[in-house]
């Protein structure tokens, strides 16, 4: 199957590529402006197609695509991708705002195409722990240190995860939503977000002006109580404290997620199943909501801000 990969920065470079190149049947076609990049990576993967527009990559009769490139060109990217009627799975976020989010949601399934977002974090074992256990109350943290940013930039391109992963691991509907922001100057140096339904709490932070960059997401409930660090360890409080960590041989990529995210995604155009990006949308809604609540200042506590389900 031809498969595009377009934009090839960090991420693209350490995480997606490395499971994308293992995979029997795909036939990669690489795209970047950067000639310098596509010809470094081309030769480390050993990919002969190579491109510098997402027009030439179309043109190449490609049926899938992994769009990493700047939030930025996400809309210009994705756009004409899905008109031609290629399948695309695209980093979070679909985009930095929600009318074009919404828009590309509209014309995925206008053109009956899959649209899958990579919240990587859903498939990531750890957190799918998570989500087998009882989940009265979820707490997660995600902080950088020293990084305070633009309110649309921290929360579309970062917090969105906090955003996701709560919505993913609320054991039912959520019906209420509260929002705290701290601004000073112009930039966002804190965001907490509750999300509240029938008997359970779910509270996510992140502090760009923390003293340590880190992400920890825990659950309570039932008698029980999980906590995960950095995706990778998982401690256990039930009769004392149980210390997990990744096993030395497990790739990065899958620990976090990534690896699962991406096979899911080409199962499904293998297999001819549409993926939507509806319940991504959701996520994305509620970002733009912490942004407007940092521009403006204004408390936020409102009900009906969508409901738990699955990407895709």
């Amino acid at each position: 199957m031809k498969t595009a990969v377009i934009g090839l920065g960090d991420i693209a470079e350490k995480a997606y590529l490395p499971v994308l190149a293992a995979q029997p049947g795909l036939d990669l076609h690489l795209c970047t402006r950067d000639r310098r990049t596509l010809d470094r990576l081309g030769d480390a993967h050993r990919v002969a197609a190579r491109f510098t527009s997402v027009e030439e990559v179309i043109e190449a009769g490609v049926e899938a695509a992994f769009v990493h490139a700047a939030t930025a060109a996400h809309r210009e990217l994705v756009e004409p991708l899905l008109k031609a009627g290629v399948h695309v799975f695209v980093d979070k976020p679909l985009a930095d705002n929600l009318p074009d989010c919404e828009h590309l949601v509209r014309l995925a399934h206008a053109e009956r195409r899959s649209l899958m977002v990579g919240f990587n974090r859903r498939y990531a074992p750890g957190y799918v722990g998570l989500a087998a256990l009882p989940r009265d109350l979820v707490l997660m943290q995600k902080n950088r240190a020293g990084r305070p940013e633009d309110p649309r930039r921290m929360v579309f391109d970062d917090f969105i995860h906090v955003v996701d992963t709560l919505r993913f691991l609320a054991p039912g509907e959520v019906t209420g939503t509260r929002i705290r922001t701290r601004v000073t100057g112009g930039l966002a140096e804190h965001v907490v977000l509750e999300l509240t339904g029938d008997g359970f709490t779910a509270i996510g932070s992140m502090c760009r002006v923390s003293g340590a960059a880190e992400e920890s997401c825990e659950v309570m409930g039932g008698g029980v109580k999980r906590r995960v660090v950095n995706l990778g360890d998982v401690v256990d409080y039930a009769a004392g404290e149980t210390l997990g960590r990744r096993a030395d041989w497990v790739p990065v990529a899958r620990q976090r997620g990534i690896e699962q995210a991406c096979l899911e995604f080409l199962d499904a155009v293998h297999a001819g199943r549409l993926l939507t990006a509806d319940d991504a949308l959701v996520s994305h809604a509620i970002c733009e909501d912490i942004v407007r609540h940092a521009q403006t200042g204004n408390t936020s506590a409102s009900n009906g801000t969508g409901s738990k389900g699955a990407t895709g």
